[in-house]
């Protein structure tokens, strides 16, 4: 199954019980800018106007989530006679729980999903050691393990 098709079933299952996902727009929009590179041959450069257009993707808002990905190392910008983004590294090495670190920032994996405020060991919410023990699965199981080669097979 599709990750973003996960995501959203997730997040509907989450919604039903009153409980917000906390992944945004971003993450959804950098994992479909990601495709349209992914789907090119390894170290092709394109346009963020051709990404956009390629994915569906609003552009002005792809270009901040596209410098984003850069500063992280998914992808690489070319200023040359060339210009644009590619693929850092091969599709099968881009993990989705790199994409989604570098679109959603480093404590994305310790928000509580179940209420604004942030919950800690310290200070759980109701629901923190169900969900701190979930949470190391997902990851593990479908954040580490799930590439972006993978999201690209139809």
């Amino acid at each position: 199954m599709h990750l973003v098709h996960v995501v959203r079933g997730l997040k509907r299952s989450f919604d039903s019980f009153g409980v917000g996902l906390k992944l945004g727009r971003q993450s959804q929009y950098a994992i479909d800018g990601l495709l349209v590179l992914a789907r090119k041959p390894f170290g092709t450069v394109m346009m963020v106007r051709d990404v956009a257009g390629a994915g569906g993707v609003p552009e002005n808002f792809l270009a901040k989530i596209l410098q984003k990905l850069t500063r992280s190392g998914v992808l690489v910008s070319s200023r040359g006679a060339v210009r644009g983004y590619a693929l850092a590294r091969k599709p099968n090495e881009i993990k989705v729980r790199d994409i989604f670190l570098a679109v959603e920032g480093e404590d994305l994996f310790e928000q509580c999903i179940f209420w604004n405020e942030r919950c800690a060991d310290s200070d759980p919410c109701p629901l923190h050691f169900q969900w701190k023990r979930l949470r190391e699965q997902l990851i593990r199981d479908l954040l580490d393990r799930t590439s972006l080669a993978d999201l690209s097979k139809k």
